[in-house]
């Protein structure tokens, strides 16, 4: 049997080398053993994360190695710096053990000279200068964060990168207000407090194991985007569209606040995410929400108009970093098209919204060729709509992640 070390290094492979995503991978990686799960997700997460912290330090001891002898320094590096319960003989010599599992014996002694040399000369991570290898994020998007946000936001953000995002509980109050889920969590052995109208858990939990969840008490929506479709204003009996919306957060919240009377219809352009909105919005209780696939760059004419849109596109998730490290290490060329598409969604539709409705454009990213850039060419070119109030919130300890939404109004 593989043990937890041997996991981490091949998920860690995958991600660097495969282009895995880091959630997929360790989700397929945990879902065939029982022990070292917590272990395990550290490690992979913690490694991703810190990544070019990590090179920074092993680029003293050692140029270029080869990728999975990489992986084992990095995997070594990380537990050596940010695992203090991982004693610093362990972390090093469980390194060589898995170079010598897994065909890399000619390495060993290279493996086990560079962790001696990183253990025994540390440096204070905090006194280092360079806010890219500080905090491990390319020098591109921190320029880039500089020109668009300027320095003193930034740098208050950054460190939030690399901590743990926080959780939050939606209530679903067709059924239960907050107060109620909390306790209703209690009961089932999770830890939280109130924060606003949400639930903010600050213990672990198993969703499949959590009553509450299964009985439909509440879904899971970060603060920044309950927020945006909160102040779309939906109201009792409107006809709400929800353009991109798998897994369904945003229309279960916005069923929520209509008391589950009107009409929501969610929309993804795949069948199995189509399939999800349903799974949740059956456990929800919530018979509002209609979902269906619909291509959201294609006007479809047996559509009714609607009071309400959302219109949450496809981005580059530079937001939600803390959530999905890897996405830091995006080349910004891989993203150029995004505008485009995002500006084919927020075009086609704006052409159910009634005269006097309301459609929020939002996204999970900080770029403003993906955010501002993009409304103001709508509205550039369509007269007949105006902006009610645009809003970009940062990653914050305890709140929401990085977020852009705007609410445009037809005239």
């Amino acid at each position: 049997m593989k043990n937890s070390r041997q996991i981490a290094s091949e998920t860690l492979y995958k991600i660097f080398y495969d282009d895995a995503y880091s959630n997929i991978a360790i989700d397929s990686a945990l879902s065939e053993i029982k022990d070292g799960k917590s272990f395990i997700t550290r490690l992979v997460y913690g490694v991703v994360e810190r990544k070019i912290t990590i090179d920074s330090i092993i680029s003293k001891y050692c140029d270029k190695p080869k990728p999975k002898v990489l992986i084992l320094l990095r995997m070594g590096v990380y537990q050596l710096y940010f695992m203090d319960k991982v004693p610093s003989n362990a972390a090093i010599n469980e390194s060589v053990e898995l170079a010598n599992h897994n065909g890399l014996s000619y390495y060993s002694k290279l493996i086990n000279a560079v962790l001696h040399k990183v253990d025994n000369n540390r440096i204070d991570l905090d006194a280092i200068e360079d806010m890219s290898i500080k905090y491990s994020v390319p020098q591109h998007l921190i320029n880039m964060w500089y020109k668009a946000y300027g320095k003193d936001n930034v740098d208050a953000f950054l460190p939030c990168l690399n901590e743990s995002a926080p959780v939050f509980a939606v209530p679903n109050t067709t059924l239960v207000d907050t107060d109620e889920l909390l306790y209703e969590l209690n009961c089932d052995g999770i830890e939280g407090e109130v924060y606003n109208d949400l639930v903010v858990i600050t213990s672990s939990f198993d969703l499949k194991k959590c009553r509450a969840f299964q009985n439909g008490l509440f879904h899971i929506e970060d603060l920044s985007c309950y927020n945006a479709v909160k102040a779309l204003g939906c109201q009792e009996n409107d006809i709400v569209f929800d353009i991109c919306s798998a897994p369904g957060g945003k229309a279960f919240t916005a069923a929520s606040l209509m008391n589950n009377q009107g009409k929501i219809y969610a929309f993804d352009i795949y069948e199995h995410r189509v399939k999800l909105i349903k799974e949740g919005a059956e456990r929800l209780g919530l018979s509002s929400i209609t979902a269906e696939v619909n291509n959201g760059t294609e006007f479809n004419s047996d559509l009714p108009l609607a009071d309400k849109i959302i219109c949450d596109v496809p981005c580059s998730g530079f937001g939600i970093i803390r959530r999905k490290p890897e996405i830091r290490y995006k080349d910004l060329d891989s993203i150029k098209d995004l505008p485009a598409l995002q500006y084919e969604i927020l075009h086609t539709s704006s052409k159910y919204l009634k005269q006097g409705g309301r459609l929020l454009y939002s996204t999970c990213t900080l770029n403003k060729r993906e955010n501002e850039k993009i409304v103001e060419k709508f509205i550039s070119e369509n007269s007949d709509f105006s902006v009610l109030k645009s809003v970009t919130t940062f990653p914050s300890e305890n709140g929401g992640d990085g977020f852009f939404y705007s609410i445009i109004e037809r005239n």
